[in-house]
């Protein structure tokens, strides 16, 4: 009884203290500046060479550090140095090498040459690929000794060096090696002088090599990159591209030591996950200490990082969001990230309501508990989410989701004016407004062209309304009536939705590849969209491979697709619809295969300019014309939602920079203290059942007590 007393006094003392009791994290670590997230995908590829995909570049814009970046809080999206001492300005010459001024015609530009300047004293993080023998040089490993390794720790030899022109070099180089196959290849072949050849040397020395035999890219030629000194490097661009720029941002333009590739390259590393695809080495902030993508990957500080500062400036209402309280100081503020995988959405969403997650997005599951939303569509926090303390980040993201129409189709396709009018009517038939409403949780913004917000050319109020669907009324934009449709459908030769001549009904197909939760009711509410115009929608589904193969051929009228930015330019979302990208034409990708020769002609001229006064004059003509013919049903822009715990600093939403894990701090303090408070265990059942158990012996105990007397005293 003393036992069971005792007991209950122990656990009740000690659940005033401490961890709580469901802490899934070592007690160790409670006061560490840790960032504690999740991931759901298991990123495929971390060479830099091959990575393309949002999963992945969570982890590699952490460790790479391309020459460029995105200054973390200015919007629109600004690029500024990160390795290199100064965004680099394009010298132009002409077909004869002469140099040409800054604002020379595009047509007699032959090349443009970027000279980049690496800031000195940049050096990688610790590995092993670095380590040296008592002689100066890298040591390599026999196959039987290699055989022994299981994972990185099992190379203690570890060293370090200073960051070279060099090691850019060899990225680019790599971007042609026939094993990698470079998702940029093909793109970067027709901009970089000589990497098309290179390519093509390169497929040559590989062709009777195995896929894991080291290729030494250094004795392979590369005429359009040229190496000036031990910090400088020169690339020569064909023609006038100031796009340029955004890719020397991405992780394709990070710096691979030749060393490394070697140490990556060694027999028998392949076989056991040793390789640059699977533990990526640069010179950023994080180095990825832990890789079991199945169950947690871990980002530890880099102790080699050179020391960038928090930014001091922003745009507007950043200083009141307390985005500039940590200005001037060093980079980065987080020991350590480390990411869970989570495959089911309620033990996250769970997990970050105890405060075991410092940020989560917004499932559809979650989104009534968490947000609420009025009837003028403004979203605002539940009064559960406000009373924890938790901050809700908005963003529109660089996306744009669109509806398609095939421009070769005989019914729908072309720039006659029945098929126009039918698009046109279409278009305004459609309510995008609905869709998000219904469909997206209010998560969206209704596009009135294929930029997004943030893009530079994309212009908010009635500037910017797409005039053939919307007007302007009571300072927003209102959505034409099902009338005004209905009588372009009959000025289409289709009045109450039956030929004119024939008599017969209009049908239209919508090719998709179907599936997914939420399909069946998308697909009924856009059927009576048509409907309300007297058009009679036909779906047709099919596997994603037929798809690819339909829309390849051009066997669709009408289809969904959708692009996300590569970088922050028109260029990158009007080329969808240039007529030299058209799908069936030249296997481009304008898969709509619209070619209007004043829109090609526009953009033939925009895609190559500065953002002038004179660029947003062309890019307002190119909408004007889109807006008309209408080879899109521009759909929307989507809204990020995402959630993040007071104590989580710094946290602003970016679509193109990938570092941004650097510039957030945890207030550990006011972690541990809300976890403690929101995990106190309950107690009150564990003591009613011990005192149950206690009423339930008692009786027991006095019973045989009493035995025990009368058999004493016979």
């Amino acid at each position: 009884m003393r036992k069971i007393c005792a007991s209950l006094v122990v656990v009740i003392a000690l659940s005033g203290c401490g961890q709580a009791w469901n802490d899934p994290y070592p007690a160790a670590d409670g006061g560490r500046n840790i960032l504690y997230t999740a991931f759901t995908d298991r990123p495929k590829h971390l060479d830099p060479a091959r990575s393309y995909a949002e999963d992945e570049v969570t982890f590699t814009g952490q460790i790479y550090e391309p020459p460029l970046q995105y200054h973390y809080l200015k919007r629109p999206y600004e690029l500024i140095p990160a390795t290199v001492e100064q965004v680099p300005v394009p010298r132009f010459y002409d077909a004869a090498g002469r140099e040409l001024p800054h604002d020379a015609p595009v047509e007699r530009i032959a090349e443009s040459v970027y000279e980049l300047k690496l800031k000195p004293g940049i050096r990688f993080q610790p590995h092993p690929a670095f380590a040296l023998n008592s002689h100066g040089q890298p040591e390599f490993l026999a196959k039987n000794e290699i055989a022994r390794r299981q994972t990185m720790a099992d190379f203690p030899a570890v060293g370090t060096r200073e960051l070279s022109a060099d090691d850019y070099i060899y990225q680019i180089k790599r971007l042609a090696h026939p094993h990698l196959h470079s998702p940029i290849f093909g793109m970067m072949a027709d901009k970089i002088v000589g990497l098309k050849e290179l390519g093509d040397s390169l497929q040559k020395a590989a062709k009777d090599k195995p896929a894991s035999e080291w290729l030494d890219l250094d004795a392979y030629p590369l005429s359009g990159v040229e190496k000036v000194d031990a910090l400088t490097w020169r690339i020569r661009i064909k023609g006038k591209y100031p796009q340029f720029l955004y890719w020397l941002a991405m992780p394709f333009f990070a710096p691979v030591p030749r060393e490394v590739d070697r140490f990556f390259s060694q027999p028998g590393m392949a076989e056991k996950n040793l390789t640059l695809d699977w533990w990526p080495v640069g010179t950023g902030p994080f180095m990825l200490s832990e890789n079991d993508p199945n169950r947690r990957m871990v980002l530890s500080r880099n102790p080699n990082f050179h020391g960038q500062t928090y930014p001091c400036e922003g745009e507007s209402g950043d200083r009141a969001a307390g985005l500039l309280d940590d200005c001037g100081k060093p980079l980065p503020f987080l020991d350590q990230a480390i990411f869970t995988r989570e495959k089911e959405a309620i033990p996250y969403w769970n997990k970050f309501l105890q405060g075991y997650y410092d940020a989560s997005g917004i499932s559809s599951d979650s989104f009534d508990q968490a947000v609420r939303v009025n009837v003028g569509g403004d979203v605002a926090l539940s009064d559960e989410m406000r009373d924890k303390g938790i901050r809700l980040l908005t963003s529109v993201k660089s996306s744009t989701f669109y509806m398609g129409f095939n421009m070769l189709d005989p019914v729908i396709g072309g720039l006659s004016p029945r098929a126009t009018k039918l698009r046109q009517a279409i278009s305004i038939a459609i309510d995008q407004e609905e869709f998000i409403s219904i469909f997206q949780n209010g998560r969206g913004i209704a596009a009135q062209s294929p930029l997004p917000p943030g893009i530079f050319g994309f212009e908010a109020g009635e500037q910017g309304i797409d005039s053939t669907v919307y007007d302007w009324a009571d300072g927003k934009p209102k959505r034409k009536s099902v009338e005004v449709a209905k009588k372009l459908v009959a000025e289409a030769g289709y009045p109450n939705g039956r030929d004119e001549k024939t008599g017969e009904p209009l049908v239209v197909n919508l090719d998709t590849t179907g599936g997914g939760m939420g399909e069946k009711s998308r697909l009924d509410w856009l059927t009576r969209q048509f409907a309300k115009i007297d058009v009679q929608l036909v779906v047709r589904s099919t596997d994603f491979n037929r798809f690819q193969d339909k829309i390849r051929k051009g066997n669709v009228q009408l289809y969904y697709f959708g692009w996300n930015a590569d970088y922050p330019d028109p260029e990158n979302f009007f080329f969808l619809l240039d007529g030299n990208e058209s799908k069936v034409a030249k296997g481009g990708e304008n898969a709509s295969n619209y070619a209007n020769p004043e829109f090609d002609r526009l953009f033939l001229r925009m895609k190559n300019m500065d953002n002038t006064p004179e660029r947003l004059a062309i890019v307002r003509q190119m909408n004007t014309i889109l807006h008309h013919d209408a080879p899109w049903v521009f759909g929307l822009h989507p809204k990020s939602y995402t959630l993040s715990h007071r104590w989580l600093k710094n946290r602003k939403p970016s679509d193109v920079g990938n570092n941004t894990l650097k510039y957030q701090r945890i207030d550990t303090a006011e972690r541990a203290a809300a976890r403690r408070e929101w995990n106190s265990p309950v107690l009150w059942p564990l003591g009613l059942g011990l005192l149950l158990l206690v009423l339930a012996i008692i009786p027991a105990i006095i019973g045989y007590r009493r035995r025990e007397r009368r058999a004493a005293l016979k």
